[in-house]
């Protein structure tokens, strides 16, 4: 893991001196492509000065809010589909409906529906997120070896008792690979959201960068999502290794 790590580090430095050295031969102009070193300049600037830090905070507020919104929805949807073939026979064309229609299209009505501000953003992000974790939730809750939930029944367990017990702790590995994907897409959703109609925000500093011709800020501000989402994703995967890790209490329950 820590050769693969050092390998994916080289191969991104790799990377980025190519951009320098491309960028300088070729005498780009920074308003087309910015060289890393005058983007990593605009970065440091943005953050020694403060300028940065109230919009990486508002979308992070709005990220979290979203995806706590978005999974709480889609975990507790996925159960109810997932337990209930009838339910999900007569909702899940609804839920699939929901996704098919583009996002971005649904935010100027949640700005009518919702006002100016985090709201929008929040419910556009939780809209974004929730549908992995539901459906991976309802996939490996109906997707149970037939032979331990036979030994549940003969063990006369309750339902809940199976539900918690024998399909959830069996399907963790898929509902935090749907977790992981609802973390990236809950940053797509903020700052996708950010675009219209707000004023602060990583997604709202892109668009006064575009509009002041300042490319450099504008990769400054892709660096910080970057950064910040890659942060979020690994942050899913230490707590998706803590949960299954054998000697976690979740990871060894019994009947």
């Amino acid at each position: 893991m820590k050769r693969d790590a050092l390998f994916a580090t080289l191969l991104g430095l790799a990377c980025l001196a190519t951009w320098e050295v491309a960028v300088r031969v070729g005498h780009t102009s920074p308003l087309v492509l910015p060289a890393p070193s005058v983007v990593a300049q605009s970065l440091w600037q943005g953050l020694s000065s403060g300028y940065l830090w109230p919009h990486i905070a508002h979308t992070l507020t709005e990220v979290v809010l979203g995806l706590l919104l978005g999974a709480s929805m889609g975990f507790a949807g996925g159960v109810a589909l997932g337990e209930s073939a009838r339910l999900r026979g007569v909702l899940m064309p609804y839920v699939v409906i929901s996704q098919v229609v583009p996002k971005l299209a649904l935010a100027p009505l949640f700005i009518v529906w919702f006002g100016f501000g985090t709201l929008p953003t929040v419910v556009m992000t939780a809209l974004i997120c929730f549908f992995p974790l539901l459906e991976n939730t309802a996939t490996c809750v109906q997707q149970v070896d037939p032979n331990k939930l036979e030994l549940f029944r003969m063990l006369r367990a309750s339902p809940w008792q199976t539900l918690w017990r024998l399909k959830l702790p069996a399907g963790l590995p898929n509902i935090m690979a749907g977790v992981r994907v609802a973390v990236v897409l809950a940053w797509v959703g903020a700052v996708v959201g950010e675009f219209i109609g707000a004023s602060r925000g990583l997604g709202a500093l892109i668009i006064a960068a575009q509009g002041s011709m300042d490319t450099p800020l504008m990769f400054a501000v892709l660096t910080v999502i970057t950064v910040c989402g890659l942060a979020f994703y690994k942050a899913c995967e230490g707590l998706e290794r803590y949960l299954l890790n054998p000697s976690s209490d979740f990871s060894t329950r019994t009947p």
